[in-house]
């Protein structure tokens, strides 16, 4: 589906006169309000191509409708994405789930939308359709040396899979752990990961990065063999320079300060970049910002403040992805709230008075400190995203757009009714 620039530019109409006054207070009141728009216009997240269709939990599925059938068809879906919101020009493919057939047409077609392809995924949490092993218990940490060669030579494959697309980084999460007190040798297991690992790293193109996930429990729940952010930084420092620490915000045990973890990543090179989402318990995978919008914010406070110290671009020298399960709404929906979330969160962080806070900060000025951050916070800066999409050529109001031009209803009359996403 093709969406048409012209029916989105009526719907920008409607809204065009409320949509002035709003920024012009704005304009009125943000000293960067030009560098602002123009850093959220350059600013995009990859869309996961397992996130197009309807999630689910270990105890079913509710299928929805006019789903993604292969991979054309997630580019189709990215690019309505990007229509709507001028904010997401590249797709994350998981390899098994997508296995590319035809390397030039694929990325033919994805040049034609608008798009490239961002990191690749590997999987060996899951064994595959005729997979004649198992990696029941573990796959890169496993006991069994010929188990953890077939892990190895999956990720090879993965980046040879990239490399045809323009990729430029494998994000590898591990799910190998235990159970059971006695059930492994944590320092056996951690150093048969390490060895797996510097196999995988000197198979690396010479530009590409290596995103190595973390993950406190799930699903093993006594241990996970890279389960904290200083396991993927002893391990990322261990490999070398291209491998660095990838932070999924769901990942943590409750509570944890995921801004601080951001900084000091940032601070040693080794921030690989993000997977967003929200949680309420673990890793619920929930719309990023729908549960701890504060959060979000806070880590885009020390993302903003790194980058700047660091002389980094804040679009293109780390990674941003989505990854949500779209449980019981809409997959484009959801990912929709999900960028304007992130986008949202980005918007306060760059208009935090930065030179006032340090000032805060160096005086000791705890309060003045919060209140510079937290004006920054409740500042209503919607109306910065609606102009930057609407500089861009997007939809003033995503949510609307896609509501009134009634698309999932038109991508049933493509796909049917009972078509589901591969790789769920």
């Amino acid at each position: 589906m093709i969406l048409d620039k012209q029916k989105i530019d009526s719907l920008n109409s409607d809204g065009l006169t409320l949509h002035q006054n709003k920024i012009q207070v704005l304009k009125d009141s943000i000293p960067n309000f030009e560098e602002v728009i123009s850093k959220l216009v350059d600013f995009q997240i990859a869309i996961p191509s397992w996130a197009l269709g309807t999630g689910g939990t270990r105890f079913g599925r509710f299928a929805g409708t006019g789903e993604p059938r292969n991979i054309e068809e997630k580019l189709e879906d990215v690019a309505l994405l990007n229509d709507l919101t001028k904010s997401c020009n590249s797709i994350s493919l998981h390899i098994p789930w997508d296995i590319p057939q035809d390397y030039d047409a694929l990325r033919a077609k994805a040049s034609d939308l608008g798009l490239h392809f961002d990191a690749v995924n590997s999987n060996t949490f899951q064994d595959q359709k005729g997979q004649d092993f198992s990696y029941k218990f573990g796959s890169l940490h496993h006991v069994n040396k010929d188990i953890r060669q077939k892990a190895i030579e999956h990720n090879i494959e993965v980046i040879q899979h990239g490399d045809k697309l323009g990729s430029k980084a494998l994000s590898l999460w591990l799910s190998d752990g235990s159970d059971f007190p006695g059930e492994l040798n944590f320092r056996g297991a951690f150093e048969r990961t390490l060895e797996s690992l510097q196999e995988i790293y000197k198979a690396l193109p010479d530009d590409w990065k290596f995103y190595i996930e973390y993950k406190c429990f799930e699903p093993h729940f006594y241990s996970t063999t890279i389960a904290d952010w200083g396991q993927s930084y002893l391990l990322a420092s261990k490999l070398g320079p291209k491998a660095v620490t990838l932070v999924d915000l769901g990942h943590h045990l409750p509570g944890a300060n995921i801004e601080q973890i951001v900084s000091l990543l940032l601070m040693e090179d080794k921030l690989a970049g993000f997977h967003f989402n929200d949680s309420k318990y673990s890793d619920d995978d929930l719309t990023a910002g729908s549960i701890n919008p504060y959060q979000l914010f806070l880590i885009f406070h020390e993302l903003v403040e790194g980058l700047d110290h660091k002389g980094k671009r804040h679009a293109t020298d780390i990674g941003w992805m989505i990854d949500a399960s779209h449980n019981v709404k809409d997959p484009i929906e959801d990912l929709l709230q999900s960028v304007e979330a992130i986008k949202l969160a980005y918007a306060q962080a760059l208009i935090i008075d930065q030179n006032a806070l340090t000032g805060a900060q160096n005086n000791n000025k705890v309060a003045l400190a919060q209140d510079i951050i937290q004006d920054a916070y409740r500042t209503d800066v919607r109306p910065l995203l609606a102009e930057a999409r609407l500089r861009s050529g997007a939809a003033l109001s995503p949510i609307k757009a896609f509501n009134s031009l009634d698309i999932r209803n038109e991508l049933v009359k493509e796909r049917g009714l009972h078509s589901v996403a591969t790789g769920l």
